[in-house]
C-alpha cells in the first residue's frame, strides 16, 4: 500500500499521473499547506523538509516501509519498483538527466516565476524578470528536445513526460498574460496536447476533488506557504 500525501499543486500532480497510470493502490492523504498542515510535527516526521508531495510504500524493497519525498525521487522510486515508465536501458542516462533538469531547473524557475508574478509585493521588476525569463529558457530547451519527438526521451512514455506534464499545466500561470502561453513553444504545445489526453490525466486532475482545500489567500496563507519571510515567527 502506498500512502500518498498530497495538495493539489504541480509537483503532486506528478506522482497522482503515475499512480493513475500504473494502477498502484494507494490511500490519499490530504495535507493543506494553505493552512499550514505541513508544518505539523507529525507531518514533519514524514518529511523533515516540510513539502508534499511525499509516499510512504508499506511494502517497500525486502518488506520494509519506505519514506521518499521530493517528486523526481518519488517517480524514480515508483518507476524502478514497478518496472514502468522507465523507457529502454539504453536511455537511462538521458532519463536520468532530463528527469535532473526538470526538478533542478524547469519546475524551480517556473514556481519562483510564478510566486514573483503573483505572489510577490510589488516592485521587484528584477526578480519578476529573472525567474520569468529563466522559465521562458527551459521551456526553449525542452521545445527543442520535443522537435520531432513524441516524448522526450526515446520513443517511449516515461517518468520525465510524466514529471513534465505536472508543471506544463500550469504554463498559463508561468508565462502570466499571454493569450496562448504556449504559442512560442510550439513542440511543447504538440506534446502536452498528447500527454493531456491520455485518460490516466483525466483520473490524476480528479485526485482530491472530494477534499476540501484551503482556497483564499490571507496571512494565514501566506504565512503557511512562505514561513522564511517571518522568521520571528519560526524562531
Amino acid at each position: 500500500m502506498i500512502r500518498f500525501y498530497f495538495h493539489p499543486t504541480p509537483n503532486p500532480a506528478k506522482v497522482a499521473l503515475f499512480l493513475e497510470e500504473s494502477g498502484l493502490t494507494y490511500e490519499l492523504v490530504p495535507v493543506d499547506t494553505s493552512k499550514g498542515e505541513q508544518h505539523r510535527p507529525s507531518f514533519r516526521a514524514v518529511n523533515p523538509n516540510g513539502k508534499v508531495p511525499v509516499i510512504v510504500d508499506t511494502e517497500g524493497l525486502g518488506g520494509k516501509e519506505a519514506r521518499v519525498f521530493d517528486s523526481s525521487a518519488i517517480l524514480l522510486y515508483l518507476a524502478e519498483k514497478t518496472g514502468r515508465f522507465l523507457g529502454q536501458p539504453a536511455d537511462r542516462g538521458e532519463i536520468v538527466s532530463w528527469l535532473f533538469f526538470l526538478g533542478t531547473g524547469l519546475g524551480p524557475f517556473s514556481g519562483q516565476a510564478v510566486h514573483f508574478q503573483f505572489a510577490a509585493p510589488g516592485g521587484l521588476d528584477y526578480a519578476v524578470n529573472r525567474y520569468r525569463r529563466e522559465a521562458e529558457r527551459h521551456y526553449r530547451v525542452l521545445d527543442s528536445q520535443l522537435a520531432g519527438r513524441d516524448y522526450i526521451v526515446g520513443s517511449d512514455y516515461t517518468i520525465v513526460d510524466i514529471s513534465a506534464w505536472g508543471w506544463i499545466d500550469r504554463a498559463s500561470r508561468v508565462m502570466k498574460g499571454a493569450a496562448d502561453p504556449l504559442a512560442a513553444f510550439p513542440n511543447i504545445k504538440r506534446w502536452f496536447a498528447g500527454i493531456d489526453a491520455r485518460p490516466a490525466v483525466a483520473k490524476a486532475r480528479a485526485v482530491g476533488q472530494d477534499h476540501e482545500f484551503k482556497t483564499t489567500s490571507d496571512e494565514e496563507t501566506k504565512r503557511a506557504l512562505f514561513p522564511s519571510n517571518y522568521p520571528a515567527a519560526n524562531a
